[in-house]
């Protein structure tokens, strides 16, 4: 995607001082970009960093990494060394919402534009900018689709839900995203097991083997995050659940994510529906966040990425769109 580049003059500039801006304004070429990721055990991130440094470089920008490995004390003093290093910018993916404030508090005293990605931080007095996700949009297209396509099937269906780390906001807009549709189709749609996985892929293969176990008739699944599906295939095949669309036992099936396990799934016809996260938008709008900041504007403390849903019927039209096609893309060193 192109990214429009942006200017400022010193009568912007000053007018976002009298709004209590930090000014971040600096000229636009050679900048040093701060990375922190808190982990990159998610294909998500490692997709997303991929990306970033690639779109860095055609910027003509430079990265400096770090990782905190869920460590939100190390993640705070690797906040401070960037500053120290008088980086342009700071993209920052913290663990906790709370703890990250004072890295935000540090950066505007600093005058160095911080960015969350894909996680905003709990509500604070300082300025940064989230990028995020509309998970519970998001969530409640792709479950619409589901329930349409249960009733377009007929019968009665009872569902089961994988629950993500309740602590993660991300996971808290999924599951409300889910029962927002669920609740409306009570008639068609029974909901019969809420897994809690705390994006544990250990934990997601055990609470749906216990929910197959207590109600084996579950013919409805939803998954809060792709990285699922390996378990949650295995389990479904033990049981006897991992069929085609069209094919006699199968279960309909939603997640959300949009990485290659899925777009797998969805290829191989398992899989009805996916929430994608547009990886390649929510960059675009992160860094586009940063040249806004430098010119001296301030734009909104959240920036919503509305994603998109994906199918097997339009699976080949939006799949360049999906991120984990292009890592499947590579895995199978396709076109």
């Amino acid at each position: 995607m192109r990214m429009d580049r942006r200017t400022f003059t010193i009568g912007s500039l000053l007018a976002a001082g009298t709004m209590g801006l930090p000014v971040f304004a600096k000229a636009q070429q050679g900048k040093t970009i701060a990375l922190l990721f808190d982990s990159l055990v998610s294909p998500f991130w490692v997709a997303g960093l991929d990306i970033m440094r690639e779109k860095a470089k055609q910027n003509g920008w430079t990265v400096l990494e770090n990782i905190s490995n869920f460590d939100d004390n190390k993640q705070f003093e690797q906040v401070k060394a960037m500053i120290a290093r008088k980086v342009d910018g700071i993209l920052i993916i913290q663990t906790d919402s709370k703890a990250v404030i004072p890295a935000i508090r540090a950066a505007n005293e600093a005058k160095i534009p911080m960015v969350h990605f894909n996680r905003p931080p709990a509500p604070n007095d300082g300025y940064s900018v989230a990028i995020q996700a509309d998970n519970r949009k998001i969530t409640q297209d792709t479950v619409k689709f589901l329930v349409d396509e249960s009733k377009r099937l007929g019968g009665k269906y009872k569902a089961c839900i994988m629950i993500g780390d309740l602590g993660d906001v991300n996971a808290i807009q999924r599951r409300d995203g889910f029962f927002d549709i669920v609740d409306q189709h009570k008639d068609t749609i029974d909901v019969v097991a809420r897994v809690s996985t705390e994006w544990n892929a250990d934990k997601a293969f055990a609470g749906l083997t216990n929910a197959l176990q207590a109600n084996p008739d579950i013919n409805f699944l939803f998954a809060s995050s792709d990285f699922m599906m390996p378990q949650l295939q295995q389990v479904l095949e033990t049981f006897d659940k991992w069929h085609k669309r069209g094919e006699k036992d199968h279960v309909v099936f939603g997640s959300f994510d949009g990485d290659q396990n899925a777009y797998q799934a969805l290829k191989d016809g398992y899989l009805d529906a996916d929430g994608v996260q547009n990886l390649f938008l929510e960059v675009d709008m992160a860094f586009q966040a940063f040249e806004d900041m430098w010119a001296g504007k301030k734009p909104e403390k959240l920036l919503l990425d509305p994603g998109f849903v994906v199918t097997q019927t339009n699976l080949d039209q939006v799949r360049e769109k999906m991120w984990g096609y292009t890592v499947w893309k590579k895995d199978h060193k396709e076109g």
